[in-house]
């Protein structure tokens, strides 16, 4: 069955707050396949659109919905902010933390990277000491077995002088 752009409109906004439907309810409601709703959903994401996943919370939302949702906020007054929300079924605060935290990223990153610089600079001591013990102690062992060979022959020349 084919429909029309505005019934697809219609249908796929059920997804979306205040509605929240799943995908198996809607189509079991509108006699579509799931497979069918999930195809539109995807056409819609591709095209930029804000689709939750089966998420009944926007809590729920993946980090890129979330992030959609901060970029089509961005230029907002808060009276639209509002409004969006509402249409949406988010809240203000949601929005702003979700904000705050996509301005975050890049810090968070920046202290990870300095974080992982300190602990590569430990990890490069630690293997220089353990470089130095190793040579030691292959000096040490080279020594003995020096010492060894050479009372071997020692006693080899002059006999074991023990008995």
């Amino acid at each position: 069955m084919k429909y029309s752009p505005e019934r697809r409109e219609a249908i796929l906004a059920k997804l979306m707050a205040p509605h929240n439907r799943t995908v198996a309810e809607l189509a079991q409601e509108e006699g579509i396949s799931e497979a069918t709703l999930y195809s539109w959903r995807k056409q819609a994401r591709d095209q930029g659109r804000l689709l939750p996943n089966q998420a009944s919370t926007p809590e729920g939302w993946s980090s890129a919905e979330k992030f959609n949702a901060v970029l089509e906020t961005a230029a907002l007054s808060e009276t639209e902010l509002a409004e969006y929300c509402r249409r949406r079924g988010l809240y203000v605060e949601q929005i702003r933390r979700w904000r705050s935290s996509c301005e975050q990223a890049n810090d968070v990153s920046a202290k990870a990277s300095a974080q992982q610089a300190e602990i590569t600079k430990a990890e490069r001591k630690r293997i220089k000491e353990l470089e130095r013990e190793l040579r030691r102690k292959d000096a040490a062992l080279a020594e003995t077995a020096a010492i060894l060979a050479l009372r071997k022959k020692v006693q080899a020349i002059w006999g074991d002088e023990e008995k």
